[in-house]
């Protein structure tokens, strides 16, 4: 929902790969999102929780930018293909045709799918073009052990860094890269990012 929101103030385009993927397009997506790769961290008092005991959860965010047909070159003898019907709601054609897809990158064993579009080949070239944003990622991070050595890379944010705790009982948000903290919690959730990215997207 933070996303979606922030998208929609930005003003860009935004639509869903799948139920955890997000292609968010417009002037400045990229360079306003990049840096928003990472560990999440939310700590909350479930409504469930009895004793008031504070519950913290993680999600790992990953941003990969759109990536040409040139700038990588996926060999198609190393792709596996899958077909599978989509779990999303679409109607008959959905429900009868496999029109969903899985590409399998067999060295590497990076496997994406794609079941937005109604039919196979739409889906194809969605899978295709995720494929080869993860490509390109892991193009970047070995470029990385090599320059900075593996532990450098750790903290980079492509994946494993703690970037961001949001305290709900403290109504608290704290970007853990820069140190520093805002208030008004379910604004930020809600969609008010702009101070916080404004910060943190020119970060190396």
């Amino acid at each position: 929902r933070m996303y979606l929101r922030y998208a929609a103030r930005r003003g860009w385009k935004v639509s869903f790969l799948d139920e955890n993927t997000l292609l968010i397009a417009g002037h400045g997506a990229w360079d306003g999102l990049k840096n928003e790769a990472g560990v999440h961290r939310v700590q909350r008092v479930p409504s469930t929780e009895r004793k008031g005991r504070i519950h913290t959860s993680t999600a790992t965010v990953a941003t990969l930018p759109e990536i040409k047909e040139s700038e990588v070159t996926v060999n198609p003898n190393e792709i596996e293909i899958q077909f599978f019907h989509s779990s999303s709601q679409g109607g008959q054609n959905v429900q009868k045709v496999s029109t969903a897809v899985r590409l399998t990158h067999k060295p590497t064993g990076i496997a994406v799918s794609a079941q937005r579009e109604r039919f196979q080949e739409q889906n194809r070239r969605i899978a295709m073009e995720l494929l080869r944003a993860k490509l390109w990622e892991r193009q970047e991070e070995e470029k990385m052990r090599t320059i900075a050595g593996y532990r450098s890379v750790i903290g980079r944010g492509m994946r494993a860094e703690k970037i961001r705790t949001y305290n709900f009982p403290q109504n608290r948000v704290t970007d853990h890269r820069i140190k520093k903290s805002w208030g008004n919690l379910e604004a930020i959730v809600d969609g008010d990012l702009s101070k916080i990215i404004g910060l943190t997207q020119n970060l190396s």
